[in-house]
C-alpha cells in the first residue's frame, strides 16, 4: 500500500489485473478475528454455530475467495494466507489447504487436539495440508527491543528462561527441564506472564545473560526465540520438531546452540554443555546474531506500517520466500490442468 514512487528494495510489487500475479494475497486478519471470538464467546470458538462470529467470517472470506475467477483458475495454489495462530481458520483449514499458509510453525496443524480422545477425530489435521514444499516459516513479532552489539554489556548469568513452566504436549519437556536446571547456580528460571513488569524483568534478564532457553511449548517455538536473537542472548534450542523462519537465507547453527531434549534431560549435560563454549566462541555468536537481527523485525518506521519496507526486514524476506515457492506452484496449476475430468489426483505435500 505504501506508494509507488517512494517503493525501494521491496520484491514484492502490487497489481491490479489478476492476469499479472504470480500470486494473490488475501489480506483477512485470522488470528484478530479468532482472539475477537475468544474474548467475547470461548465456549462456541470450536463449533460450527450462528453464535461463532469467527466462524461466520471464515466462512464469508473462504466462500468470496473460492467463487472467484482467480481461486478456479489456480485451484487456490497461488492464493497465499496468513495464519500466525495455531487456532486460526479452524473451521476452513482443509478448504485452503492448497494455499500457500504463512505459519509461525507447524505445530498446531499436526497435533491432536487435547480434548481429543482417539487418533481418528477430526480435530487431526492431515500432513496433507502443510508442508515445506508449498508453505512458509514466517517470525513471531518479538516483544523485547532490539539491542544493538555496541550497546552489549558483560553477561554475568549463563542461562536465562522465563516464561511458563507448565506446557501440553511436546512442552511437557519443558517442566523436566525447569526441574533440572531450577537449582543451577549459573541459571535462572522464572515463572513469567506477558505483562508489563514480565517484560521488563525479560529485557534485564535477556540481555545480561549469556544463553536463553528455546525449550517447546504447546507448540514447537515462540516468540522467545525472537525476543533472544533481538536481545543478543544466544538461543538454546531443545525442540526437536522445531521449524525456523527463512532457512536456506540463514543458518540459524551460526549462532544457535541445538540441543536434543534426549541429551538436554540428562543431569547436569546442558549446563556444562554451555560451559564448553569459549568467550570467542560467544563473542562470534554474537556478532552473527547482530547481523541478522533485522530479519525479524516487522516495523518500518511508518505510522499504521504503510510505507516503505526495509529490503532486510521480515516482510521482505517473507515475499522472498513465497518468490521461491514459483516453480511449484505453477507445476501444481499445470499438472492439475492436465488431469482428465472427475480424476482426482491425491494431496502429496508432506515434506521432511
Amino acid at each position: 500500500m505504501a506508494p509507488q514512487e517512494s517503493r525501494g528494495g521491496s520484491i514484492a510489487r502490487r497489481v491490479y489485473d489478476v492476469g499479472d500475479a504470480d500470486v494473490v494475497f488475501v489480506p483477512f486478519f485470522a488470528t484478530m478475528s479468532a482472539e475477537m471470538q475468544l474474548g467475547v464467546g470461548k465456549g462456541v470458538f470450536r463449533r460450527k454455530v450462528v453464535g461463532n462470529e469467527d466462524y461466520m467470517r471464515q466462512k464469508q472470506v473462504v466462500d468470496l475467495v473460492r467463487s472467484s475467477e482467480a481461486w478456479k483458475r489456480s485451484g487456490g495454489r497461488d492464493h497465499v494466507f496468513v495464519l500466525t495462530d495455531p487456532v486460526a481458520m479452524w473451521h476452513v483449514r482443509s478448504e485452503i489447504a492448497p494455499a500457500v499458509l504463512l505459519v509461525v510453525d507447524f505445530g498446531g496443524w499436526y497435533r491432536l487436539d487435547s480434548k481429543a480422545s482417539d487418533g481418528n477425530s477430526s480435530d487431526m489435521v492431515q500432513h496433507t495440508q502443510v508442508s515445506l514444499l508449498k508453505d512458509v516459516i514466517v517470525p513471531y513479532t518479538h516483544l523485547l527491543p532490539r539491542l544493538h552489539l555496541s550497546e552489549n554489556l558483560n553477561r554475568s548469568t549463563l542461562l536465562y528462561f522465563k516464561g511458563a513452566k507448565h506446557r501440553h504436549r511436546g512442552g511437557l519437556v519443558r517442566e523436566k527441564l525447569w526441574d533440572l536446571l531450577a537449582n543451577e547456580p549459573s541459571v535462572v528460571m522464572e515463572e513469567g506472564f506477558p505483562n508489563a513488569t514480565g517484560r521488563e524483568q525479560s529485557i534485564k534478564g535477556m540481555r545480561s545473560s549469556e544463553f536463553c532457553l528455546h525449550p517447546a511449548g504447546d507448540t514447537p517455538t515462540s516468540c522467545r526465540l525472537f525476543d533472544a536473537i533481538l536481545s543478543l542472548c544466544i538461543p538454546v534450542i531443545v525442540s526437536d520438531n522445531i521449524e525456523l523462519p527463512f532457512e536456506g537465507m540463514v543458518d540459524y547453527s551460526d549462532f544457535s546452540v541445538f540441543a536434543a531434549v534426549s541429551d538436554s534431560l540428562q543431569p547436569n549435560w546442558l549446563v556444562e554443555h554451555l560451559k564448553s563454549f569459549s568467550k570467542a566462541q560467544k563473542d562470534m555468536f554474537r556478532h552473527n546474531m547482530a547481523r541478522v537481527q533485522p530479519m525479524f523485525e516487522y516495523e518500518n518506521g511508518y505510522p499504521g506500517g504503510i510505507g516503505p519496507i526495509p529490503s532486510d526486514g521480515a516482510v521482505n524476506y517473507i515475499w522472498r520466500k513465497v518468490h521461491q515457492k514459483l516453480p511449484v506452484i505453477k507445476e501444481a496449476i499445470i499438472r492439475d490442468k492436465r488431469k482428465p475430468k472427475d480424476v482426482t489426483i491425491p494431496l502429496r505435500c508432506h515434506c521432511t
